[in-house]
């Protein structure tokens, strides 16, 4: 065996620390350039103002689920109404009906706010997951420059081609006896290969002038405040506010005749003609009566 010199040592030893440094480089949170981190200092500069709403602003890497994450802090720690929890990815997110879902790391916002509107009726809270459904499609038109709809109750869709798809989502849960933790999350930059059905959809697909996520989320959450105050200072009345009006002038779901897929495995078909005074869907049946729905599932199936 030849024996090796330092010189062979030298540059075995560059050898690996330049394989590490390549795989930490690959592991980095900079390893996807079309997909940069969320700054959070940044965010906070922006968001958090005196007498604002968002009076805390945190950016995480990985978690499980923002809005688990949120109710526990506001039950554990009394958290004060406007925090803010960003992930950049999450591993155990849920959508409505407990349904999970996944996505790579930035490829989209998944955030969650805490909302305690004491002042407002809770027989009216059911409004806030719809109203924040108008505030995400409201900033995201004005920020990324794609045209967005909704499907009743709070389904972000957008037009991929020519086809009408998901591109993002809302779940409300309650925080205790005055709270209500809200998680929004949006594909962004999610590219077809990435597609975790087909009938999903990101921005970037819709053809978004933006995929900056920076702006983006800073648009999202000011409209959210727009259409939080109005709310409130309404009382929560969704006439008063314009929220019902400006709710139905977005839904794509009103003029169709579609399938509500009810709790105890029951369906109704109808016309959707309208969203009440409670944010209910209301179906026009070919029995000739109107039907409100609540809860559960709605299946577009053509145009009335």
């Amino acid at each position: 065996m030849t024996p090796r010199d330092s010189s062979d040592s030298s540059n075995d030893s560059s050898n690996d620390s330049a394989k590490d440094s390549a795989k930490d480089s690959a592991n980095s949170r900079w390893s996807d350039l079309d997909r940069p981190p969320l700054n959070g200092t940044a965010l906070r500069r922006g968001l958090v103002r005196e007498k604002g709403l968002w009076n805390q602003v945190d950016v995480v890497q990985r978690t499980g689920s923002t809005n688990s994450d949120l109710v526990a802090r506001a039950a554990d720690r009394k958290l004060a109404e406007g925090a803010v929890l960003v992930a950049e990815e999450q591993t155990a997110a849920r959508g409505r009906l407990d349904r999970q879902w996944t996505a790579p790391a930035r490829s989209g916002l998944f955030f969650s706010v805490l909302l305690r509107p004491a002042e407002v009726p809770v027989t009216r809270w059911g409004w806030l997951p719809l109203l924040t459904g108008v505030a995400v499609a409201t900033g995201l038109s004005r920020t990324a420059g794609v045209d967005t709809s909704l499907k009743w109750p709070n389904d972000l869709l957008v037009t991929v081609g020519d086809e009408e798809r998901k591109a993002g989502g809302i779940l409300a849960e309650r925080a205790g006896d005055d709270g209500v933790v809200i998680g929004v999350g949006i594909n962004v930059s999610l590219r077809a290969d990435e597609l975790p059905v087909p009938r999903a959809g990101s921005l970037a697909l819709a053809g978004a002038v933006n995929t900056d996520r920076d702006p983006l989320l800073r648009g999202v959450l000011r409209s959210l405040e727009d259409w939080y105050g109005r709310w409130r200072e309404a009382g929560g009345d969704p006439a008063a506010s314009g929220l019902q009006e400006t709710y139905a002038a977005g839904c794509a779901t009103l003029g169709r005749i579609v399938r509500a897929e009810l709790p105890g495995e029951r369906s109704l078909v109808g016309e959707a003609v309208a969203v009440d005074g409670d944010g209910r869907l209301v179906l026009a049946t070919e029995a000739g009566v109107q039907e409100p729905v609540g809860a559960g599932d709605i299946v577009h199936l053509r145009l009335a």
